[in-house]
């Protein structure tokens, strides 16, 4: 051993001579950088342990009184109990006891719930149980009885908790919707009760509200919100676009079922009513004055100027024909009145006095009372007033009354069907040949009433009064007004407090025709509105609430019309008439545009100018519009910033050039959008059948040979048989080529055609191949 250590020595020496520079090895070798030093382990820390208590001792599990002895069905992990309950568990764990089984069965004795005790500390019968499972696998569940399988399955119901009911809304919703959002067709129609609120048709039908709105405004221009009300037509119309069929159960509104009540009224005492008059003219003409001189009582004197102020209807008994009789008379400042009463589609007239002052002749308020009067349907009377004027001469008559002609109300002395009757308010001429006239057209009315029962009418005019409150005028159409009835008038209501008649006496009931001013009613109602008498305060409430919550969705989707759209709103209505107010800044461009814009009427539309004016557009013209849905035009005139919001709140449409060209091009595209498009038939190609074949579940199949043109997939078939023409208009609804779909097959080519719904085709048949397009037609030729 020294020798090798003495070796050993040498060759280290040996090797450090050789390599020089080389440090000596260190003892212990520790790396550079950051080391990683592992944590030291925590120790918990607590408290000091006292004592230790032994736990309270549980309690058995109650029996179930309402389940008689059944066998214990324990589940797998429980071990499979087959035996009945007893005081002990048996050493095989095949039962327990009364709520025994500590992990052996899970059933047990009456009413036994050893599941609560499955995870408790096992015990030498525990462990013969789990063997029983085991040794028993294969007679599981064979000793079971039909009451023990229905038992359990009422237990899993009771278990299942909120995630069983979580899992059944979502399959419930699945159901409803189909995938992407999209709703799957009912299998049968859903019921739904009309009107409602789309998010009442939403829930009904599980279509997204805002996926009905959107429809609702692509097909119907309607700009609806969710919370808004629509009817059963067009419920039913936006469900089609989703493929659900809707039963609808159409219920009136409180309003309706009113209405419906006095429509289908029993006539209970009817007779021959007053007619009811109303005096038209232009300002100043005497409309006031020849009233005074009717009724013999000097109110002209009262008034402004001698002009009328406001509306005033009165009832006037007069001699006429055999008997004294009343007549109900409406005097208006003008016409404004009549034209708002029209403009709702309120009726209460039954004949027009138009004065004309013989000394002024025709003037533009006269030319739109006309207007007014033929708008509301009613006979027009005209009394020439002033016929003691100096300037009534017979040449100035004969002017007038071709100014009256020129406007269709022809004079009978001129072979025509208008009574002129010349008056004077001042003289005392022509008053009693008026009222001869008047109740001759009265007796041709034959106008009747009820004179017992509820009553109903129309509101002429409204307003606010110190002391009284909201104090409306109406006419009495039907039945008995009385004082303390109950009403629903407009979107008003209340009990009537008091009424006054025309000479301003307070008194208790009124009847047919007469003209009186009521109060009570909680707010002002518009002229024209409809008034009836219900039975208590709450009916008459709710009508009005309704009323008021439909002015306001009508308000906000106010369907304008406009020249744009005045041809879909005229082919509803099966019109092919294109209405106009014209107004200029003179008289000649008045009649250059009535000539113009006569030119453009055809066969097919017409172009009808409710009224020509000169001046600027005024709210009346604005009434009119609204009175016969006719489109404004103005030519070198303005619109007063009153007027226009007048017009923007009613919706209409009011247009204004500087060029006559754009006036006629504008109405020249309008009146062709009247116009139904003309159906050309374009033929696209022949096939000869060469042979025919049944393919089932398919149908007949024709073998043809393309003679010319192109068939094309989709397009329209007409079927010639030896020259005759056996069926058309039917839809290509396949075209193969060989195995393949074509589009369209060419000249020269063969390919197999399916029709749709056309089965007899035989061979040597012609197929002619050919579309329809709608061209629009026009005006100019």
């Amino acid at each position: 051993e020294s020798d090798e250590k003495d070796d050993d020595d040498a060759t280290t020496s040996v090797t450090s001579r050789a390599v020089p520079n080389v440090p000596d090895r260190p003892d212990e070798i520790i790396p550079a950088g950051r080391q990683l030093v592992q944590p030291t382990k925590a120790k918990l820390t607590g408290p000091k342990v006292i004592r230790v208590d032994k736990p309270e001792p549980l309690p058995p599990p109650r029996s179930d009184r309402r389940r008689g002895p059944s066998i214990g069905m324990g589940s797998p992990r429980a071990g499979q109990g087959v035996g009945g309950g007893g005081p002990e568990m048996p050493p095989d764990g095949r039962g327990g006891g009364r709520g025994a089984g500590r992990g052996g069965a899970r059933g047990g004795g009456p009413g036994s719930s050893a599941r609560r005790n499955t995870r408790r500390s096992a015990s030498a019968g525990n462990t013969d149980a789990v063997r029983s499972r085991s040794q028993n696998t294969e007679d599981r569940g064979a000793n079971w009885r039909k009451q023990d399988l229905v038992e359990r399955e009422q237990r899993l119901t009771r278990s299942g908790g909120m995630f069983k009911n979580w899992r059944r809304d979502n399959i419930r919703r699945a159901s409803t919707m189909g995938r992407g959002g999209t709703v799957a067709r009912p299998e049968g129609p859903i019921k739904i009760s009309a009107p409602l609120s789309i998010k009442e048709l939403s829930a009904a039908t599980g279509v997204k509200a805002i996926d009905i709105v959107k429809r609702l405004f692509l097909d119907q221009k309607a700009m609806l919100n969710v919370n808004s009300t629509i009817n059963g037509t067009m419920a039913t119309e936006v469900m089609v676009a989703f493929d659900i069929e809707l039963d609808v159960n159409e219920e009136l509104s409180a309003q309706d079922q009113i209405v419906e009540q006095f429509k289908d009224r029993t006539m209970s005492d009817e007779r021959s009513r007053s007619p009811v008059v109303t005096i038209l003219g232009h300002v100043d003409h005497g409309k006031t004055s020849l009233l005074d001189r009717i009724r013999k009582a000097n109110v002209a004197s009262g008034e402004a100027g001698g002009i009328t102020q406001a509306t005033s209807a009165f009832q006037v008994p007069v001699h006429a024909g055999d008997a004294d009789k009343m007549i109900t008379f409406i005097d208006t400042p003008g016409h404004e009145a009549f034209t708002e009463m029209r403009a709702r589609g309120a009726k209460v007239t039954d004949l027009v006095v138009l004065v004309v002052a013989a000394d002024d002749g025709v003037m533009p308020q006269t030319i739109e009372s006309i207007n007014h009067a033929k708008a509301a349907g009613v006979p027009i009377i005209v009394a020439l007033n002033k016929i003691d004027k100096p300037e009534a001469t017979d040449s100035n008559i004969q002017r007038i009354l071709g100014e009256l002609a020129q406007h269709e109300l022809n004079p009978t002395e001129w072979g025509g069907t208008t009574e002129i009757v010349r008056t004077s308010a001042l003289k005392d001429i022509g008053i009693q040949d008026l009222l001869d006239v008047i109740d001759f057209q009265a007796q041709l009315l034959d106008g009747t009433a009820d004179f017992d029962g509820p009553a109903e009418g129309t509101v002429l005019e409204a307003r606010l009064e110190e002391g009284r409150g909201a104090v409306a005028q109406v006419i009495v159409q039907q039945g008995r007004l009385k004082k303390g009835d109950y009403l629903a008038i407009g979107r008003a209501f209340g009990r009537v407090r008091d009424i006054v008649d025309d000479r301003g006496r307070r008194i208790d009931e009124a009847g047919p025709s007469s003209a009186v001013a009521l109060s009570g009613i909680n707010e002002v109602p518009d002229p024209g509105d409809k008034f009836f008498v219900v039975k208590n305060l709450r009916e008459a409430e709710s009508a009005a609430t309704e009323r008021r919550a439909a002015e306001r969705e009508r308000t906000l989707a106010r369907d304008r019309v406009t020249l744009d759209n005045i041809f879909e709103k005229l082919a509803e209505s099966g019109r092919k008439e294109l209405p106009l107010i014209v107004t200029a800044d003179v008289n000649g461009s008045v009649e250059t545009l009535m000539a113009t814009l006569t030119k453009i009427s055809t066969d097919d539309v017409t172009i009808i100018v409710k009224h020509a004016a000169v001046g600027g557009i005024s709210d009346s013209d604005i009434l009119l519009a609204e009175a016969t849905g006719a489109i404004i035009i103005g030519f070198n005139v303005t619109i007063a910033a009153k007027s226009r919001k007048l017009a923007e709140a009613k919706g209409i449409d009011v247009r204004l050039y500087d060029v006559i060209y754009d006036i006629t091009d504008d109405v020249t595209r309008a009146a062709e959008g009247l116009l139904d498009p003309e159906h050309r038939l374009e033929v696209l190609g022949h096939a000869e059948v060469r042979d025919v074949f049944r393919i089932s579940k398919v149908g007949m199949v024709a073998g043809c040979y393309v003679t010319d043109g192109v068939i094309q997939r989709n397009a329209q078939i007409r079927v010639t048989r030896d020259g005759i023409v056996i069926e058309k208009d039917r839809r290509l609804e396949q075209l193969k080529r060989f195995k393949d779909d074509a589009k369209e097959v060419r000249n020269g080519q063969e390919c197999g055609m399916k029709i749709d719904g056309y089965d007899d085709i035989r061979t040597g048949d012609i197929l002619e191949c050919y579309r329809t397009q709608e061209v629009r037609r026009s005006l100019r030729g």
